[in-house]
């Protein structure tokens, strides 16, 4: 059996302004760029206690919480405390896999300094984490990912939750079905009609059933209301592409999908900034009425510099689907991939590609 043991930095970005500014300390910060079209990179606690929380609009929080201060993200800086806070873990596995520069898978089965549980090897980073660097950071510990993650999320912020096997079924059948990783508003949806609303009801459908209903992503919700995750931690695994997509609640024309694509780009590109590495193409992706998936993509001279040149690029793409003002689309996504390491990019020849 696997120890595993979810890391997640706490409230990362805004945490790292209070810390390296004083003023800033017990006060509503939010990390953010102006603009009326900016959105939330990341907000104190004090700000979330106004409801206000990462990927929403600016606008939309300074009128939640009137008396925030707005800070303009570092990502520099930010990349270097990750840095730090992967030393860290390096002392204890070499069995790391990040996730963003704020929260990291670690397998601990063996652990570099003899410790004999998950759990002290958890209490153990997060103090490092506290005393070294002066933030805090949740954890959860169990035997796969799947559970890690769902209990580092338990008791933020500063909390370590841990899932013994004996009481696995306690903690995940009570759940709702939308804590399950992929579930989101409509699949939400698709199962309360059919009257599953925990994890306990997903556990009685049959796999041939959330096959039938889901595809390939029905095995994965049988295996999850099982606690079944038998992925391993890959260290050092490179991005490839990263996208984001939602669906319209009304098949729409092409004209009307420009919000969407708006507001997508605008999350692509405050995920981008997590990544270590450099993306070079732009995806745009959209679903049809009738199901048929539609891609362009584009690859700059340079990579995107900005959140406002990923949108423009990505409603650009637009310009190139043609399919007749009756078409109807079910679907939008916006992705990045084509990643190089950040000093790669600077060799690059120019190239300029659009392919359908």
């Amino acid at each position: 059996m696997r120890k595993i043991i979810h890391v997640d930095m706490d409230a990362f970005y805004a945490s790292v302004e209070q810390r390296d500014d004083a003023q800033l300390r017990g006060k509503p910060v939010i990390v953010a760029w102006q603009g009326k079209r900016s959105v939330v990179c990341a907000a104190s606690y004090e700000a979330r206690a106004f409801g206000v929380h990462s990927a929403m609009p600016a606008m939309q929080a300074e009128r939640l919480c009137p008396g925030a201060i707005f800070v303009a993200p570092d990502f520099t800086r930010y990349r270097a405390v990750s840095s730090s806070v992967r030393e860290i873990f390096k002392r204890h596995t070499d069995l790391i896999e990040p996730l963003s520069l704020d929260e990291a898978y670690l397998d601990v089965t063996e652990n570099k300094l003899g410790l004999p549980t998950a759990t002290l090897v958890a209490r153990t980073i997060r103090g490092q984490i506290r005393k070294e660097l002066n933030l805090t950071a949740s954890a959860g510990v169990a035997s796969n990912k799947f559970l890690a993650k769902l209990a580092s999320d338990w008791r933020k912020p500063d909390g370590l939750f841990v899932i013994q096997p004996e009481e696995i079924d306690a903690f995940l059948l009570p759940l709702p079905v939308g804590r399950l990783p992929g579930v989101g508003k409509v699949t939400g949806e698709r199962l309360a009609n059919l009257g599953i609303k925990t994890v306990r009801d997903l556990r009685t459908l049959d796999l041939p059933v959330l096959e039938l209903q889901y595809g390939r992503y029905g095995l994965r919700l049988h295996d999850l209301a099982r606690a079944i995750d038998n992925s391993e931690v890959v260290p050092d695994r490179p991005t490839q592409s990263i996208s984001v997509e939602d669906t319209f609640e009304h098949d729409v024309p092409l004209a009307e999908t420009e919000a969407m694509i708006r507001r997508l780009a605008e999350k692509l590109w405050l995920a981008s900034r997590k990544e270590s590495r450099i993306a070079r193409t732009v995806v745009l992706k959209l679903k049809t009425t009738e199901f048929k998936i539609l891609t362009r993509s584009h690859t700059p001279g340079s990579p995107p510099s900005s959140r406002d040149e990923l949108t423009e690029i990505a409603l650009k793409l637009r310009e190139r689907v043609d399919l007749g003002a009756q078409q109807r689309y079910r679907l939008v996504g916006v992705g990045l991939s084509n990643f190089r390491d950040s000093e790669d990019t600077a060799s690059q020849p120019d190239l300029f590609q659009i392919r359908d």
